[in-house]
């Protein structure tokens, strides 16, 4: 599992992680895209938003390799945001390459840094 070194730990002043700390010897859980309901707890929506702009501030339009992120978190923005960049693709693998869409990302996040 590749670790993303300089990736922040989790949504400064909250336990909302973003990372892990090591493999799961099971396999990695499988991301799955979440339904983000318009009636969320304004924490998650702030999770969302700082987790976005830390993949953001870190990958860019880059392709990335999943690693140790959170699978969690990454499934409140899979499918929408955060795309697979390969194909076939396995949700369940920490080689797994995935993408942000910018354009979906400016819409679901317009007040995010570095988009316009």
């Amino acid at each position: 599992m590749e670790k993303h070194r300089g990736f922040p730990g989790r949504l400064p002043g909250t336990d909302f992680q973003f990372v892990l700390r090591r493999a799961n010897k099971d396999g990695a859980t499988p991301l799955t895209a979440r339904t983000r309901y318009p009636d969320r707890r304004p924490p998650d929506r702030r999770a969302d938003a700082g987790f976005m702009q830390a993949l953001w501030d870190h990958f860019g339009e880059e392709p990335f390799v999943r690693g140790n992120l959170d699978a969690g978190r990454l499934s409140w923005l899979f499918g929408r945001e955060v795309v697979p960049a390969e194909d076939p693709f396995d949700p369940a693998s920490y080689e797994a390459m995935l993408r942000i869409d910018v354009d979906v990302v400016r819409q679901s996040f317009p007040d995010l840094d570095g988009l316009s």
